[in-house]
């Protein structure tokens, strides 16, 4: 299969962040509470956006990532460089794009709440994350750290243990997008979930400057869970090296595949000998060697 350019491979986080964060934090501002005249709740509360936000990663990863490996959040792109499930070259195009695509996501978003009228980003809170009075259940920094720590290592583990060359093949979409589901369902009253830095940014340019102020969090907390489970991942599993695991890594792949050349060829440029191994056998006068052209010698 002809390896994506590196501008497909951008388009196609653009577009999967962009759902993420447009279907996940839409679903937060739009549709969590919504009563009717008759005071009848219809909203879908927590569980509804923990499973908007899984759902979304989930279309996303199915839709475009055969293309980008379906990363959509800088902690994930980090974590899998540090696994070596991708090149660290790739690594900043792909976080400026995750942080563009998560801004549009949120402006668009922005501009739509913005039509009802008495609406305020500000005062609503505008789906952003936040620690003490700005999580929803009051809970402190460290409290805020810790989850996202640890929710962000859970996820990018989820998503290293699905897309492992072992794994069941074709259900990591799946995984990816229930595992986020899970994480949101228990960090949505701590933090309000993040796990992404490009989700939280993304609307926090639009909910004031409080919540900016409390941003980095949602930063260096996620970074750091993602370095964990990458650094570990193999250590923990038994992959014997970057070679185990390269599923949805389009790069990784070609570049095992570069390695091939035809049977019996000299040592290929990675130093593996490709094909079959010579033959000793049996002859008057010694023992002879079949090479793989067939010749003895």
């Amino acid at each position: 299969m002809r390896e994506p350019s590196l501008g497909a491979k951008l388009g196609a986080e653009f577009l999967g962040t962009f759902v993420l964060v447009f279907g996940g934090c839409g679903a937060a501002v739009l549709a969590a509470e919504f009563l009717t005249d008759n005071s009848v709740q219809l909203g879908i509360g927590f569980v509804g956006v923990s499973l908007a936000f899984g759902l979304s990663v989930l279309v996303g990863a199915h839709a475009f990532g055969h293309v980008s490996g379906g990363h959509f959040n800088p902690a994930v792109t980090i974590g899998l460089a540090i696994a070596k499930r991708f090149e660290w070259k790739g690594v900043l195009p792909y976080i400026v794009t995750q942080l563009v695509a998560a801004s549009v996501a949120g402006a668009v978003l922005f501009v739509i709440a913005n039509g009802k009228a008495g609406f305020s980003a500000v005062e609503s809170g505008f789906a952003s994350n936040g620690y003490g009075d700005r999580s929803p259940g009051g809970y402190g920094l460290l409290s805020g750290l810790l989850i996202e720590i640890v929710i962000t290592a859970v996820f990018v583990y989820i998503i290293l243990g699905s897309t492992d060359d072992r794994a069941p093949k074709g259900l990591a979409p799946i995984a990816i997008g229930l595992g986020l589901t899970v994480v949101n369902l228990v960090a949505i009253p701590v933090t309000n979930c993040s796990a992404n830095p490009a989700r939280s940014l993304g609307v926090a340019w639009f909910a004031g400057g409080a919540a900016l102020a409390q941003v980095w969090l949602f930063f260096v907390a996620p970074i750091i869970g993602a370095a964990i489970a990458g650094a570990t991942y193999a250590l923990i599993t038994g992959a014997p090296s970057a070679d185990v695991g390269v599923a949805q890594n389009p790069e990784l792949e070609q570049s095992q595949s570069d390695c091939l050349r035809a049977p019996g060829s000299e040592p290929d440029r990675c130093g593996r000998r490709v094909g079959p191994e010579p033959i000793e056998y049996s002859a008057e006068g010694g023992t002879r060697t079949l090479t793989p052209e067939g010749t003895g010698t």
